[in-house]
Parts: C-alpha cells; structure tokens; sequence
C-alpha cells in the first residue's frame, strides 16, 4: 500500500492524537521513573550511594543534582523511545491509529531511526504542532527538520496498516 500521496493531516487531527499520546507517554514517564527510583533505592540500601545523613530515598535523588538529572534523563528517554518505537515499527502511535494519521517519509515509507529521533527531538513535546498555524502546506517545524510528514489516511488504509502491525 502506498501513502506517498495521502493528504497531509490537519492541526485538529494532530493535536486530538497528541492528547491520546499524552496519556500514554505520561504513563510510560510514571514507569519509567518506579523502574529508576527502585534501582535507586537498591544501590542506595546495598551502600553504593551514600545517603549523606538523608533519611529518604527521594531525598537523596533530589538533592543531587547528578542523581536528578540522570532520573529525568531517564523518564524523558523512555517516552521519545515510545515514539520513536511506534514510528519506525507502523508509522503510527496509539492516538495516530485512533485519529487514522501516520508520520511517515515523504516518499510513503516508515521513517527511520534516526530520523524518529530527529523527529522526536524537535518535535518540543507535540508542541512544534503549532507552527502549522503559519505553515499553508501542513508540514510542522518537525516535519520539515526530519524530512518526514503526517498523512491522513482513510478508514481502510487504517485497517489494513492495524492488520499488518499485528504481524510483526
């Protein structure tokens, strides 16, 4: 099935998946964060970090700003690999398959990833969206920066991108 002339998504549809998205991603950073804080938690009662007269966990990882930053880092990782996973596997995250859109190539292929990550590291938290608002072609500040674009696809080609991610 080729997509290299789907009509490109409007700002509504974008932003009603960004919404799903947000739920999904702030449940992956919520995740990601109990993963990080019960390993920390581990290296601190197994004596590897010191608690430097803290008597809570949480205190430790606050107060340093090393331990703080690599936690952020942490959380703020796993969510672009959500996208980035969902754009290099089907083109789609889970509010893009709701809302039938796709980020995809300009040439109708899934991107890579290398250019998931561009995309995701310019795309300002969904908020690069917004400069569709002076853009007349539908192409985002992260569509342009990552050569790549987002279709609107009709209910069929939906269903049959569904049926193929459900094979791999």
């Amino acid at each position: 099935m080729s997509l290299a002339n789907a009509p490109r998504a409007t700002m509504m549809r974008r932003l009603a998946a960004w919404a799903y998205d947000f739920l999904v991603g702030l449940a992956v950073y919520m995740l990601a964060g109990s993963l990080l804080f019960g390993l920390f938690t581990a290296l601190v009662k197994g004596g590897l970090i010191p608690t430097d007269g803290m008597e809570h966990v949480s205190d430790i990882m606050i107060s340093n700003p090393l331990y703080s930053g690599i936690n952020e880092l942490f959380k703020l990782l796993a969510v672009a690999y959500l996208f980035v996973w969902s754009w290099t596997r089907s083109g789609q995250t889970i509010g893009m398959r709701a809302w039938r859109i796709r980020a995809q190539c300009t040439d109708g292929n899934l991107m890579s990833k290398g250019q998931a990550w561009r995309r995701a590291a310019y795309a300002f938290g969904g908020f690069a969206n917004f400069s569709l608002l002076w853009d007349s072609t539908l192409s985002a500040l992260h569509d342009r920066l990552s050569s790549t674009e987002v279709v609107q696809l009709t209910l069929e080609q939906n269903r049959e991108l569904l049926a193929q991610s459900k094979l791999r």
